[in-house]
């Protein structure tokens, strides 16, 4: 539904998640995020912090675009358009890709899962649908792109996730089967879903995609356990700051490549000889030679915290600029992110940020802020 403006152009109205309700019911205050109502705090952004780190906590990610492509051919055809080695990717296995545009910029990052006939792919909320434009227009007619919106999408987080989904789980294999990175399907309530032992926080935890006629049911398995609390997105923002984990839009954009962004583990051993990606050039040049800039962390001396779009400084000259940040609960401290130049970005070099006018000290830092604690082997 759209409504017009005061410039007499059409206006799209905020869409509401399908637990819009349920998040107004358990005190969830809603803001508008990626065109969607979604809930920003219920008891508080630190309080819900802390409970992540501590406990498990429920996210409502169901913003995010859910992908299936199929079809022959697919492989290769996803190769020309991702960095990734899409040919190894083997059933149930997952890995962290990036749509990439013809100079080698990133017009998203995302993830792709191997199913049995083909490629669940998961992409931002706040460009699903031009990554859905992207993905018609550079892939062959032969395949078929299908966008799950009668699916929704929850993430669990948290040192207790494993134990609180266990108690509702069932399937072929034992929850414990899964270790980071890989999915598979099971019921969890009797509900089928597909289940992923990945998320955003840099804790242990799954990702659920279900019908969004049977989220409410399985959100409230999950809160009815006393290790579960609904999260809002103020807390996902501090927890993924932590873990050093770039958020699209604000830290990745169509300007900074793979190499630029710090992620050069998502360019595998064989594209990097191969090449055939969009950029790939611009790409392996800076993986060989090293980039011009690089997004880094930075420590913030005092207490002030330093957000998004503070410049950077080196004595009077501006080196670059943060792309996020906050105070970070777990450290006890304000942190950031942002872009320098390649001398910069050794850790331990000392540079400043301007907050209001004046400066305030920064140590470039490796990232993650704090250790992840993904689950890599089986047992739990």
């Amino acid at each position: 539904m759209t409504e017009t403006d005061f410039t007499g152009e059409e206006a799209v109205e905020t869409a509401t998640l399908p637990l819009d309700a349920w998040h107004r019911a358990k005190g969830g205050r809603m803001v508008e995020f990626a065109g969607y109502w979604m809930p920003i705090q219920y008891e508080g952004i630190m309080a819900e912090h802390q409970w992540v780190r501590e406990n498990a906590g429920l996210f409502d990610v169901s913003h995010m675009g859910q992908l299936y492509l199929s079809g022959e051919g697919l492989d290769e055809a996803l190769e020309t358009i991702v960095p990734g080695d899409v040919k190894s990717l083997a059933v149930g296995r997952m890995r962290y890709s990036l749509l990439l545009n013809e100079e080698g910029g990133i017009l998203d990052d995302l993830m792709l899962s191997r199913w049995p006939e083909g490629i669940y792919m998961v992409v931002n909320g706040a460009v699903k649908w031009e990554d859905i434009g992207h993905l018609r227009e550079a892939l062959p007619d032969a395949i078929t792109i299908n966008h799950f919106e009668d699916r929704a999408l929850l993430a669990l987080q948290g040192p207790k996730a494993f134990d609180a989904l266990k108690r509702h789980t069932t399937g072929q294999w034992g929850l414990d089967a899964l270790v980071f990175m890989m999915g598979g399907p099971y019921q969890i309530g009797g509900v089928d879903a597909w289940i992923s032992r990945s998320g955003y926080t840099g804790e242990d935890g799954f990702e659920i995609s279900v019908d969004t006629d049977k989220v409410q049911h399985v959100a409230d398995l999950l809160c009815g356990e006393p290790e579960v609390k609904p999260i809002g997105l103020g807390a996902r923002d501090s927890l993924r700051l932590e873990a050093g984990l770039p958020l699209y839009g604000h830290d990745l954009n169509e300007e900074i490549d793979p190499i630029e962004g710090d992620l050069a583990f998502a360019i595998s051993k064989r594209r990097r000889e191969e090449g055939g990606f969009p950029g790939a050039a611009r790409i392996l040049g800076h993986l060989a030679d090293g980039s011009p800039r690089k997004r880094v962390g930075l420590l913030i001396d005092g207490k002030l915290p330093v957000r998004e779009g503070a410049k950077l400084f080196d004595g009077e000259e501006e080196i670059g600029v943060v792309t996020s940040g906050g105070f970070a609960p777990s450290v006890g401290a304000p942190i950031a992110m942002g872009y320098v130049p390649r001398d910069h970005a050794v850790p331990g070099t000392a540079i400043a940020a301007e907050v209001r006018g004046k400066r305030v000290h920064c140590t470039v830092a490796a990232m993650p802020f704090i250790p992840h604690r993904y689950v890599r082997k089986q047992g739990g």
